[in-house]
């Protein structure tokens, strides 16, 4: 038996709605990513909603709005995947990385003491699909507004440290009863290929109300930042005599096009189904796998409700050369495995920007001894039964 790790969910609907958009004349942003954009407000109870061709694009252009300078931090989690870090480089900042809690997310204790004058937004991650704890980072975030100088509109307008979460992982998970999309300032989402909902690539940032900015009017100044700075898209260009528009200042090209967004049109109509069989495969796992000496991340219960992304294992008292030979030992019996997440410092990238592993105790604990099983709406209940029990004949 062969079992991927995480094919992508196309179907013939899938198809028949891309075939649609190719047929329609109509293939970069149009009415598609449109009904998208709105689909995603409606299901995330956010304010609103951008869509662009990835969550890293969606973040840096949410820095680049909020107008951190060189001379700014970021906060961010050492555990967490290359994008996270990348977002607060490309936008001009400093990342700050600090160490993971007990269950994998960003230790909210180890925020609070990276927080400095020169903090401008902090970017927790919902790794698997678990949500971090976004009231208690609030909580901080207001208890230190002492130290936080603003020095742009949108950070006049917050009057403290931004809260972006890193969500791509996290689309359709909830904490205390509240959806993803609506517990930070900022969310950014990432629809790749690999993820519970897809477009292929893509991203959309959704955002809260915040006091003092107009929402239609954030929508359009971040479009504009997706589309070059120029003051039209495409699709308000077909409007008869209205070719002129002007270039607002010199931003980047990162829209998401409607072939994208008819990827995603199709598999919103069965999300609720798709997260309903990612649990049922979560709680096969945590039953079959309960008797072995290892620990899996916790996704249900009575606090948080997890997208089911990603199923994480930790094998107890093992280290890096049992995970990695367990890793090749699944695929020789046709399951493929992977680690989320090797940590940042541990990266050349990273090294050579003067971070070490050894900094982060807690994010290297997480890391040496995880294996993430396969996890997805492909998988058959016989599949899912193979995956454990060829874990479980070959954990020693």
């Amino acid at each position: 038996m062969k079992i991927p790790f995480s094919p992508p969910y196309i179907d013939e609907a899938v198809i028949n709605e891309v075939v649609d958009s190719l047929r329609s004349g109509w293939i970069t942003s149009g009415p598609k990513v449109k009904a998208l954009e709105e689909e995603i407000k409606v299901f995330s109870n956010a304010k609103e909603v951008l869509c662009v061709n990835s969550w890293t694009s969606g973040a840096i252009m949410m820095l680049r709005w909020l107008g951190v300078t060189a001379e700014d931090e970021v906060i961010v989690p050492a555990y967490t995947y290359s994008a996270t870090a990348l977002a607060v480089l490309h936008a001009g900042a400093k990342p700050v990385m600090v160490d993971s809690g007990e269950d994998f997310n960003i230790s909210v204790d180890a925020i609070r003491k990276a927080i400095t004058p020169r903090t401008k937004a902090i970017i927790p991650v919902d790794i698997a699909g678990v949500m971090v704890d976004y009231d208690r980072i609030r909580a901080l975030a207001e208890r230190k507004k002492a130290l936080f100088h603003p020095a742009s509109p949108l950070q006049e307008a917050l009057g403290r440290i931004l809260i972006l979460a890193d969500s791509a992982h996290g689309f359709g998970a909830k904490r205390n009863g509240k959806m993803s999309g609506e517990c930070a300032d900022f969310t950014s989402f990432s629809f790749h290929a690999v993820k519970n909902l897809t477009t292929a690539e893509g991203g959309g940032l959704v955002w809260r109300d915040i006091p003092g900015v107009d929402n239609e009017e954030l929508y359009h100044k971040l479009m504009l930042l997706s589309l070059h700075g120029q003051s039209k898209d495409a699709l308000a260009k077909t409007k008869l005599g209205a070719w002129e528009y002007d270039i607002i200042g010199t931003y980047y090209k990162c829209n998401m096009t409607d072939i994208m967004a008819a990827v995603g049109l199709v598999q919103f109509a069965r999300y609720p189904k798709l997260l309903a069989r990612r649990k049922e495969i979560i709680e096969r796992y945590n039953k079959g796998l309960a008797k072995l000496p290892a620990e899996a991340l916790t996704h249900f219960d009575d606090t948080v409700t997890s997208s089911g992304h990603l199923y994480l294992v930790r094998l107890t008292g093992k280290g890096e050369e049992y995970r990695n030979d367990m890793i090749t030992r699944m695929a020789e019996n046709g399951v493929a495995c992977n680690v989320h997440f090797k940590p940042l410092p541990m990266h050349t990238a990273y090294k050579n920007l003067g971070f070490h592993i050894e900094d982060f105790p807690n994010a290297y604990e997480m890391y040496h001894n995880e294996i993430t099983l396969p996890l997805h709406t492909c998988l058959t209940d016989e599949q899912a039964d193979y995956v454990i029990d060829t874990f479980c004949s070959l954990v020693k």
